[in-house]
């Protein structure tokens, strides 16, 4: 299986072939439902050094995508590395210790974030993570 540098062009188009797959295939909608635009900053192959995504769970699953959303409850900005180990390593202690540090920045309901944090995935979600571990370098 190939491998690609996580948020490179390649990696997202697998990553939203992968999330197909699960397309109507979900366990339900996760307990907390949140709309939340993403910074990443400090991203190495960028010109700009920036990718803006969301993620919505207001639907079936948890949904990652590229661009801003208007509706969001949130904006979050943190590095390449930090989100890499939270998105892909599954390392919620390097978000707590990068929050702390100062280097995850949060704006708009703070509630939101901490309940989604919380909440256990489901098992789709937690194959889908297998799935996007297996497609990273």
């Amino acid at each position: 299986m190939a491998e690609y540098q996580f948020l490179s062009d390649e990696w997202i188009e697998e990553a939203k072939k992968i999330r197909a797959e699960y397309e109507g295939k979900e366990t339900g909608a996760r307990p907390v439902e949140v709309k939340a635009n993403l910074v990443i900053t400090e991203v190495p192959f960028r010109e700009d050094g920036n990718i803006e995504a969301h993620l919505d769970t207001t639907g079936n699953g948890v949904e990652v995508d590229l661009g801003h959303i208007d509706d969001s409850q949130l904006k979050i900005t943190l590095d390449y590395g930090t989100a890499k180990a939270i998105l892909i390593e599954g390392n919620a202690q390097a978000g707590m210790q990068a929050f702390m540090a100062g280097k995850i920045k949060v704006e708009g309901d703070m509630a939101k974030l901490m309940a989604l944090q919380a909440a256990p995935p489901d098992s789709t979600t937690e194959e889908i993570t297998k799935r996007l571990q297996e497609i990273t370098a």
